[in-house]
């Protein structure tokens, strides 16, 4: 990933006032609970290291029906259950590290 763009994908995100900013780089810019940013491809069937997957969310739209439940369970497992998301984030990561020891 970008390091520049690392603190858009985290939402590092502060109070100045009644503010939300962001810092990116060098620059400090206010914050819009708006804000979306949407990256795409043209590769086929990309591979995203779990550091990179556990910060974002995928979308191909090459996606079966059972694949596509699982992005929207995902999904509202993120916003109903915060905890158990960053649970699996880290654990996904985690097995990341443990296979890249073997």
């Amino acid at each position: 990933t970008d390091p520049a763009i690392e603190p858009v994908l985290l939402k590092q995100t502060y109070t100045k006032g009644s503010t939300q900013m962001i810092k990116i780089g060098d620059s400090i810019l206010e914050w819009s609970k708006n804000f979306k940013l949407y990256l795409t491809t043209k590769m086929r069937n990309p591979h995203y290291l779990p550091e990179v997957a556990v910060k974002v969310t995928l979308l191909n739209f090459m996606i079966t029906q059972v694949g596509l439940q699982d992005q929207l369970l995902n999904i509202v497992v993120e916003k109903e259950r915060p905890d158990l998301a960053e649970e699996k984030a880290r654990l996904v990561v985690e097995g990341a590290e443990n296979k890249e020891q073997l």
